[in-house]
């Protein structure tokens, strides 16, 4: 999988799991809005971390990185926003959860795909 791939299916998935959370919390939206403002600004920040992310390539998940690229609020906020949101994406987004469950699952019995050396 190409990195950028990678960076977009992240995003989308985080931004998912956020609106999960916002919602299942009743924070208050502007009309038209997918999140309140609290959200969308830690929305915001993880994309801006994703899209620096050096180790895109070959991570998996920040949550088992090496380098913790968040700052420790901002990584409270979202350990607590996918402790609510994760479970909850196999009801909402069954194919992301599954899709996340099978890297997970690959990476931990050493199933990840090797790249090809030239």
């Amino acid at each position: 999988m190409d990195v950028e791939r990678k960076r977009r299916e992240e995003r989308e998935t985080v931004r998912e799991i956020m609106k999960l959370y916002c919602h299942g919390h009743g924070h208050r939206r502007e009309p038209g809005q997918e999140l309140c403002p609290d959200c969308q600004r830690l929305a915001d920040y993880t994309d801006v971390r994703i899209s620096r992310c050096p180790r895109m390539a070959i991570k998996t998940f920040c949550s088992v990185c090496p380098i913790h690229c968040y700052a420790k609020p901002e990584q409270e906020r979202i350990q607590e926003i996918m402790r609510y949101g994760g479970p909850r994406m196999l009801l909402h987004h069954p194919l992301m959860a599954l899709r996340h469950i099978f890297i997970q699952w690959r990476t931990r019995h050493g199933l990840r795909k090797q790249e090809k050396i030239r």
